[in-house]
């Protein structure tokens, strides 16, 4: 597993997560200090991160 830190796309605070290193993936989750949802898009490669992007949700 990997910490990675980022800025939150609605609330500009920086968060933290754990990215499982065995997979790129496309998921959902809401950030933990204002619980709007986050589009998070990972990239590995050789277990390496060489991509990681964050959308915001507009709802």
């Amino acid at each position: 597993m990997l910490e990675y830190f980022f800025q939150c796309p609605y609330c500009w605070e920086e968060i933290s997560m754990l990215l499982d290193r065995s997979v790129s993936e496309v998921y959902i989750e809401d950030c933990e200090i204002c619980c709007n949802p986050i589009q998070i898009n990972t990239m590995f490669d050789n277990n390496e991160l060489i991509s990681f992007e964050v959308k915001n949700i507009e709802q």
